[in-house]
This record gives structure tokens, C-alpha cells and sequence, in this order.
């Protein structure tokens, strides 16, 4: 399973880093992910890092601001993400699956409210 943290209540402009921690597997055996769904709007994809390469991929919205990475030791999956701005406030939510194929994830996590407020 995958469990979330470190959602909260932060102000415009500020950083933020989620943490994702993976029990029963191993995350560096698969491709991961973050997505986010703001209210009254579809779950979009964020971030991933592919398996077989490292190499990292963001949507438009989030790139320069937001970095994905990962500790194999402690098995947890990270997302940085900072210059916060009110149009991030979403559920965020972990994945890990055999691409960076929506399709291909197949454990999820349980999300975690971030809200950028002032």
C-alpha cells in the first residue's frame, strides 16, 4: 500500500513537500507517480518517474515548480513542490505501476489535501 503526508494549509508562494510511503513492495521496481484533482475538476497527472530509465516527466502546469524523486532505502516516494499559488489546491494523490501510463498504475495511495490560501 501507499500512504500519504505532509498535505496542509499553506499560503501563496510557499513550498510544500509530500511524502509517499510504500509498504508490501518496492518502489524502485516500478514507475511512479503524484496526481491532483482540484475540486470540481478531473484528476490530472503530474509527475512521474519512469521505471527502467529514472527519467522524470511533469505536466505544463506544474514544471520548474514542482520535482518528483524517491528514496529507495526508505521506500517512499517524494513530491517538492514549490511557488505554491491557489490554482494547486487539490487532493493530491501517489501511484506506482509498471509505466507512466495512466492504465498502468496499479496501487494508489489514499490523497492528501493541499490548500494554498491566503
Amino acid at each position: 500500500q501507499l500512504v500519504e503526508s505532509g498535505g496542509g494549509l499553506v499560503q501563496p508562494g510557499a513550498s510544500l513537500r509530500l511524502s509517499c510511503a510504500a509498504s508490501g513492495f518496492t518502489l524502485d521496481a516500478y514507475a511512479i507517480g503524484w496526481f491532483r484533482q482540484a475540486p470540481g475538476r478531473d484528476q490530472e497527472g503530474i509527475a512521474c518517474i519512469h521505471r527502467n530509465t529514472n527519467l522524470t516527466g511533469y505536466a505544463d502546469s506544474v514544471k520548474g515548480r514542482f520535482a518528483i524523486s524517491r528514496d529507495n532505502v526508505k521506500n517512499t516516494m517524494y513530491l517538492q513542490m514549490t511557488g505554491l499559488k491557489p490554482g494547486d489546491t487539490a487532493v493530491y494523490t501517489c501511484a506506482a505501476g509498471s509505466s507512466c501510463h495512466y492504465g498502468a498504475f496499479e496501487v494508489w495511495g489514499q490523497g492528501t489535501l493541499v490548500n494554498v490560501s491566503s
